[in-house]
This record gives structure tokens, sequence and C-alpha cells, in this order.
């Protein structure tokens, strides 16, 4: 049941915001179009990365925090492992990454303008309502996962594995 409320959620959120409405945004030719060439396949390495750690994060929440990424179907339990571990926030950094990788496959430099409003507006989203709500909900777990782990970018011994002080 768990993983139907997943796609449930899958389907109605990343896939409107990460996938429908981009696709919207390239058919009707907002923001123009540059011809990349060969490099229009550089994108496919945003947007696979970005993909597979969208995934991953999923399964995480799914198996290791009994929930799901929907604010209504929480995890029961603070997910700090796997890609939680680089930073706290991959399923944002991950919609990002695949934006910016459809923009560059597609050659839309609209598509990078909507990546960078995404970006504010799940970094707003996470400051006025993630945050504090699992503040709330896990206390000084949370606080020390905090402490530990960036929110947006790795910093380099966290990256390569090693605890952070």
């Amino acid at each position: 049941m768990i993983w139907l409320r997943l796609a449930v959620f899958a389907v109605l959120v990343p896939g409107t915001t990460i996938v429908l409405l981009p696709i919207l945004l390239l058919q009707s030719g907002w923001g123009g179009r540059v011809h990349l060439g060969v490099f229009s396949y550089i994108g496919w390495i945003p947007l696979l990365a970005g993909t597979a750690l969208m995934l991953w994060c999923w399964y995480d929440f799914v198996t290791r925090g009994r929930g799901t990424p929907a604010p209504y179907d929480a995890p029961k339990q603070l997910v700090v492992s796997g890609p939680f571990r680089v930073v706290r926030n991959p399923m944002y950094v991950a919609g990002v990454a695949i934006l910016i990788g459809m923009a560059i496959v597609f050659g839309a430099p609209g598509l990078l303008a909507y990546a960078a409003a995404f970006w504010v507006f799940t970094a707003t989203f996470v400051l006025i309502y993630e945050q504090p709500t699992l503040r709330r909900k896990f206390g000084q777990e949370y606080a020390d996962y905090c402490a530990r782990v960036p929110a947006w970018i790795p910093r380099a011994r966290t990256a390569i594995g090693r605890e952070t002080p």
C-alpha cells in the first residue's frame, strides 16, 4: 500500500512540476531554443543522475522511513542514510538536476529559468514548512542531523563518506 501512495504522490507532484510543466513550457516555445548540437547530449548526465537520485530517495523514504515524500504521508523515522547523508534535501537537488539536464538536452534557456524558480520555491518551502515540521517531529535527532549534514551543497568530507564534525 505504501508503494501505491508513493506512486500517486510521484505522479501528482514531481510528475507535474518536473515533467508536465517543463513539457508544456517546451511546447509553448517559452524562453526560446538554442541549438547545442552534439553538446546537447551532455544534458543526459544531470537528467539521468537526477532521476536515479530521486528514485533512490523515494526508496529510502519507503523502506527506511516508512513513509513517502508527501507532507501528509511523511516518514515515521528520520531518514539520514544514503543520499540524505550527503545533503538534507537530495530530492530537491535531484529535481533541479533533472530540470537543468532537460534544459541542456532540449537547448531551452527558459527551462534554466524554470529550474532556478523551482529551487527558490523548494528552498522557501524547506525553510517555512519542512524544517520547522521536522524539528517538532524529531527534536534533537533532527538538530544533530542539521549540524552534521549541509542543506544543499555537500561538504567535501561528507561527500567522500567521512563523518563531519
